[in-house]
């Protein structure tokens, strides 16, 4: 049985396979597809809806602690593109936006080195 986890935007559960992990690193949102990078993470449905809803009730900053309003715009953008990308090619959405937003906690993690 897969695990379940609530999505901070929508407050739907689903499992982990249909939800997107992330965490904060110096007041940013970056996606963590592979679920592994350390610090206290959060799930959310990779969607602008559910992003922006969570941004809205200030669920990121409730999720990681921080109490201070979060950075989502990198998150936005490569969920957008990874939706864009999925429409002109008929390829499936998590797996686009896997591929993408892993790139992006790539790259969010060697700028940090």
């Amino acid at each position: 049985m897969e695990p379940v986890r609530t999505c901070l935007g929508c407050r739907t559960r689903d499992t982990t396979s249909a939800l997107l992990r992330v965490v904060a690193r110096n007041g940013v949102v970056i996606a963590d597809q592979s679920a592994v990078l350390p610090g206290r993470g959060a799930w959310v449905h990779p969607t602008i809806e559910c992003v922006t809803t969570a941004t809205t009730r200030k669920a990121f900053g409730r999720a990681f602690r921080t109490g201070g309003a979060m950075d989502v715009d990198s998150l936005l953008q490569a969920i957008d593109s990874s939706t864009t990308h999925h429409q002109s090619e008929h390829s499936p959405a998590v797996t686009t936006t896997a591929v993408l937003l892993d790139e992006q906690a790539d790259s969010e993690l060697m700028s940090n080195d």
